[in-house]
């Protein structure tokens, strides 16, 4: 009764594309040899604490591991390139994503594959909900208003790599920058405009995409 009730509004499943399962495959391995770097190379900022012997040993032995891991990754994203720049679809949404000002390879290809290639989420409004970059207001009956808030139920690495994108995006003259500065000037929190940054962003992707059209910065 549910699924007849509400047949005139059923949208269709669209599976991947093997091009974009191939994608998704190589960028779980590049996540996953991104973390192994990290975790044998975080104490090296703990020089400090451990001392320059038991570091020096440190280093040595994880120089061999940690030099493979880099070349390993060097090579997950050269394939990732490749895939894409060989498939005309995919060649043409990552230079349109990667127009807008601060959005590299690796935001640009997580972003393709959240929507399924701006198939299963059209709207930027509805991605930066599903990114965690719209706050919500919270509230409880007619009575408690609490401050606005972002979703704890986002994709994490998309919310991460759109941070790391805002703060570039911040760094260097422009719209964004210009923005970030008068509302901090304003008063504001400073997360928070980073995180208007953040959905600045998203929009413009979405935007460049819809008009088919390259930012022009």
């Amino acid at each position: 009764m549910y699924a007849y009730k509400n047949r005139e509004e059923v949208k269709l499943w669209t599976p991947q594309r093997k091009e974009l399962q191939k994608l998704k495959q190589l960028t779980g391995v590049r996540k996953r040899l991104m973390k192994s770097i990290n975790i044998l190379t975080v104490i090296f900022g703990e020089e400090a604490f451990y001392g320059t012997e038991i570091m020096k040993l440190t280093k040595q032995s994880t120089k061999a591991s940690v030099k493979a891991l880099r070349e390993d990754l060097k090579g997950i994203n050269k394939a990732i390139l490749e895939i894409i720049k060989q498939d005309d679809r995919l060649n043409e949404l990552f230079k349109l994503v990667t127009s807008v000002h601060s959005v590299g390879q690796v935001t640009a290809t997580q972003i393709i594959i959240a929507t399924n290639e701006f198939k299963s989420i059209t709207e930027g409004k509805k991605f930066a909900c599903y990114c965690g970059v719209v706050p919500f207001e919270h509230t409880s009956g007619t009575s408690i208003r609490g401050k606005t808030r972002v979703s704890k139920m986002a994709n994490m690495d998309l919310k991460k790599s759109l941070h790391m994108a805002a703060l570039s995006a911040i760094h260097y003259k422009g719209e964004l920058q210009d923005f970030f500065f008068r509302k901090v000037a304003e008063g504001k929190n400073k997360m928070s405009v980073l995180n208007a940054v953040r959905n600045k962003i998203v929009l413009r992707v979405f935007a460049c995409v819809r008009d088919n059209s390259k930012q022009i910065n």
